[in-house]
């Protein structure tokens, strides 16, 4: 089953509306705060702040983000992520909202506090370079949600808004998952961003680079070890703690992102699969349905 964040798997029934723009549910947890915003009509550049970390999810629609300080004005769409830092504020467009059918998305307030008691247990766990390789970066964040993401995402809305027992502490859990995702996230960002850069001293650096230049070469973990200058086990353990996810599942994901960048600028679904190192266009196509949430055709010109 693909994983969708859809209005269906709200659990909490809604009350009348009485509220067209930024109709507001929010459920509270000790660290954190889930709120379900429906805009009902549509409406230009309505304000969102908050003084603490704020993820937000599109359940449903389409938003326009407009973030003054950073000069940045792009579309806010089902499957990503856009995520505030704290006191950054922003202003949203909503040109498809309506009674029948309602602009929804999720945002989840994170404390500072948690944020760095997580990146804390994690820099006691790693053994990459410093003692703060984790650590929040704050400054906006728009991006895919991969599947993971997704359905901790689809999780988290049945645990806030149900009571079930136990409630808190899997709250917890769920909200200590969302943060290390955060972190490795920027940490991949990061390393990627300054990997031609010799201050930024990381075993795997030069691992990530290779992958990021090789797509179309198939994974060869050997190869990847020797150039982080790695044992196999360690590398896997070190990738998996950085990262989230094994080798392979990072570097598909490099591809399917690539392969849409090639799509929207009109290359043909088959050239860019082979080109990309997938060996069966229809094993491409599902999975790039079941990241992005489309098929490759959809962005056929």
């Amino acid at each position: 089953m693909e994983a969708y964040l859809t209005k269906e798997k709200l659990t909490k029934q809604r009350q009348a509306v009485d509220v067209l723009i930024e109709n507001k549910v929010t459920f509270a947890s000790d660290n954190a705060q889930l709120s379900i915003y429906d805009t009902y009509q549509d409406a230009q550049k309505v304000a969102l702040h908050s003084s603490e970390l704020l993820f937000c999810g599109m359940i449903s629609g389409k938003k326009i983000m407009h973030v003054g300080d950073s000069d940045y004005h792009k579309e806010f769409l089902p499957q990503q992520s856009f995520v505030l830092a704290p006191e950054q504020g922003v202003l949203i467009d909503f040109p498809e909202a309506s009674i029948k059918q309602p602009t929804t998305c999720l945002a989840i307030e994170i404390s500072r506090d948690k944020i760095s008691q997580v990146a804390d247990a994690l820099n006691l766990q790693q053994q990459i370079s410093s003692d703060d390789f984790f650590q929040y970066i704050p400054k906006l964040i728009h991006a895919e949600h991969n599947q993971q993401t997704q359905q901790l995402l689809e999780r988290m809305i049945g645990l806030f808004s149900e009571n079930e027992q136990d409630r808190h502490y899997l709250i917890e859990l769920s909200v200590n998952e969302l943060i290390t995702r955060l972190l490795q996230q920027q940490s991949r960002d990061l390393m990627l961003a300054n990997c031609h850069q010799p201050q930024i001293n990381c075993s795997l650096n030069n691992a990530l680079e290779y992958l990021a230049e090789n797509l179309n070469q198939t994974l060869d973990i050997d190869k990847l070890c020797k150039i982080a200058c790695m044992s196999r086990s360690k590398f896997y353990q070190q990738f998996k703690l950085a990262f989230g996810q094994s080798p392979a599942t990072y570097q598909q994901q490099l591809r399917l992102k690539k392969a849409r960048q090639l799509l929207q600028s009109g290359q043909q679904v088959s050239q860019i699969c082979y080109e990309l190192g997938f060996t069966n266009p229809s094993h491409f196509s599902r999975l790039f349905k079941r990241t992005f949430g489309v098929p490759p055709k959809h962005y056929k010109h």
